[in-house]
């Protein structure tokens, strides 16, 4: 499945696909699933009778069963829908759709994501993306070289050639990647009040269907999940609220928050880890109730990808960092009263410290805690 061409005008998103010979004979609901592949088969039917699936220069009436040709063209369009807007107490919150930018050079794109931007399209959320950001900005491909959850905010790295993106992503490949995050957690009975610790509970997804997307934990000694290990440096602690920053030494769905609820300090905002799956599904109906906006307290889980280490040209760490976000430095303002700069000192040595250990190990007695 080749794209030929994407366009963006407005408030409509056209995508052109090529048909390769491989996909000669297939039908066009089917050739579409390849594409849009969490949309439902219900969806594509709807949106191929309602034309915003077509054949190019193919005369008659187009449906689900209708044969694709090897080099037929097929365009799909996308029109930005309420789907795409974010609520909070029922009203519609006034979304950052301008990124932040840290870095940028002939080759590469540093941004500092705004919460709920997607990284690149997919699904319902097809116009406030990073990608499709810079792609309107420069009129050219944008490459995404990793990703950050969308209600996650913080340093991203886009590429500006097939060159570049190559070349970063291997080093994501490779983990010679070292992130950090900020986040903010609502203390419970089982922080036991630790100021630096590390979290090596193993994970995995058991649940089917849609309950896949939440992790479960179990103990570092367990046969079941999957091997996960992140540090974390507690920063400041006023009553139950707790500020630090997480740095993950593997990449598992969920990781900083699935390690910030095993050891006591669920993330605010977190509607899956804080709440529950049932109330991440109401605030995803939008049927939630007021009382579970007072448990979330902020629209979106407080988590910040302030740092980032990563091989580029001749520089073997070259570290990228950003500021507190505006919404999560309000919070703080009203509910800690800690000074901003003060905080952000801190946050700037703790990482230093933490990018300066050799080869980011620590000793074995730290280990075997």
């Amino acid at each position: 499945m080749s794209i030929l061409n994407k366009s963006y005008r407005d408030d409509i998103f056209e995508v052109r696909h090529l048909v390769d010979e491989e996909y000669h004979g297939a039908r066009l609901d089917q050739f579409i699933q390849m594409y849009l592949d969490s949309f439902s088969r219900e969806m594509i039917k709807k949106k191929i009778k309602v034309k915003e699936i077509t054949i190019v220069g193919r005369p008659g009436v187009h449906k689900p069963s209708t044969v694709l040709h090897h080099k037929d063209e097929v365009v799909i369009r996308f029109y930005r829908s309420k789907f795409e807007d974010e609520y909070w107490r029922g009203n519609k919150l006034e979304l950052q759709m301008d990124p932040d930018i840290v870095f940028e050079d002939e080759a590469l794109i540093v941004i500092s994501k705004p919460a709920f931007m997607s990284t690149h399209p997919a699904g319902r959320h097809v116009f406030n993306c990073a990608t499709v950001f810079f792609e309107m900005k420069y009129e050219q491909t944008i490459h995404s070289l990793h990703r950050i959850d969308r209600e996650t905010s913080g340093i991203l790295m886009l590429g500006k050639t097939p060159k570049i993106a190559n070349e970063m992503m291997a080093h994501f490949e490779k983990d010679d990647v070292k992130k950090c995050y900020l986040f903010i957690s609502r203390a419970n009975e089982n922080y036991r009040g630790e100021k630096e610790f590390i979290a090596c509970e193993r994970m995995s997804s058991p649940g089917e269907g849609l309950k896949r997307v939440y992790v479960e934990y179990y103990p570092e000694n367990s046969m079941e999940g999957k091997h996960a290990r992140t540090f974390f440096f507690i920063l400041e602690q006023v009553g139950d609220y707790v500020i630090g920053i997480a740095c993950p030494q593997t990449g598992r769905q969920h990781q900083i928050r699935v390690h910030a609820l095993a050891h006591g300090i669920p993330l605010i905002g977190d509607k899956m880890y804080l709440g529950s799956y049932e109330m991440f599904q109401r605030f995803k109906d939008q049927v939630a109730t007021p009382e579970d906006h007072d448990h979330m307290e902020i629209p979106r889980h407080a988590l910040h990808a302030i740092a980032l280490k990563i091989p580029y040209k001749k520089e073997k760490k070259k570290i990228f960092i950003t500021h507190i976000p505006s919404d999560l430095k309000t919070w703080i303002i009203k509910k800690t009263s800690l000074n901003i700069e003060a905080l952000e000192a801190k946050i700037t040595q703790t990482i230093k410290k933490y990018y300066d250990k050799d080869n980011n190990k620590v000793d074995d007695k730290q280990n075997n805690e």
